[in-house]
Order: structure tokens, then sequence, then C-alpha cells
């Protein structure tokens, strides 16, 4: 998958999931949370092989401030999950498979797919596990690595 960032409207965040890529931080994670429709969520630490701790609560040891704005949450929109309060932000992403107009506004958006939409169908539509809310996906759904590059010039 190839996101572009969205540095206007979240600066801080996207220079926050870019620190933390070029540090190998998301290299061996998985998508842990994947809801089909809605999004795909991964970033957590938690998941990467021998680690500890329920996948889905990790960070990166520091939480960032919201930059709330005005992009839509649709498909292909990258934003950052967090917990109940709005600044608890840390590493942890989703990607949405759908329209999500409900988290305009209270989730951080600061990207969108640009390429690879066929991986997060695939991803999107992988099996998951019953119970709680059908979320876990069946399978390991690794990210290999994330590398940041330049955009070419127009």
């Amino acid at each position: 998958m190839t996101l572009a960032f969205w540095p206007e409207v979240a600066p801080k965040t996207v220079e926050n999931f870019k620190k933390l890529a070029r540090a190998g931080f998301y290299d061996g994670t998985a998508f842990h949370r994947i809801i089909k429709g809605f999004m795909i969520q991964g970033g957590c630490p938690n998941t990467k092989a021998g680690a500890s701790g329920m996948p889905g609560t990790g960070d990166p040891g520091y939480k960032i401030k919201a930059e709330f704005n005005a992009k839509k949450h649709e498909r292909g929109v990258i934003s950052m999950a967090r917990a109940a309060s709005p600044d608890s932000a840390g590493c942890q992403f989703f990607i949405c498979h759908g329209a999500a107009p409900f988290l305009d506004g209270q989730y951080t958006a600061f990207g969108k797919l640009v390429a690879g939409d066929v991986v997060l169908e695939k991803i999107a539509t992988s099996a998951t596990k019953p119970g709680g809310e059908g979320s876990t996906p069946v399978d390991r759904l690794e990210v290999i690595s994330v590398t940041i590059v330049e955009a070419a010039a127009e």
C-alpha cells in the first residue's frame, strides 16, 4: 500500500508517523483489528513476534496531541487510533475500508491511500475470529516494513 500524507492539516501526526517508520517501529507489527466495511487497524508494538501485552494496547511510550481537521474519513484514509481521550494517540493507526463519517472531526486523519487498494481489500475481507466484536484476524497479517519516500515532483 502507498499512502500520501496531509502535513497541511496534521503536521505533528505526519512527522510522528514518519519518525516511527524511519526507526523501524512498525516493521514486524500486524493488523490486529479488522472490521469489513469499516477499517483495518495496526501499528501496535504488542503485535510483534515475542512481544507481551494485549494487541491494541501498546504505544511508543508517549502520546501526541490530536490534530482534528476537516478531512473526511472515507475509504483509504489513514487516521490515528486512540483511547477515549482525544490526546491519547501514539502509534496505532487505522485505514478506512469504507466511509466512516461518525469519525470526522473526532480522529486525526493524516493521509490517504494512493496505491494498493487491492491490498486494503484483501486485508479488510480476511476471516476474523468469533467473540468480542469479531475483529481479530484468524491469520496473522504482518506489516513487513514501512518505508518513507519523498513524493515525485509533479
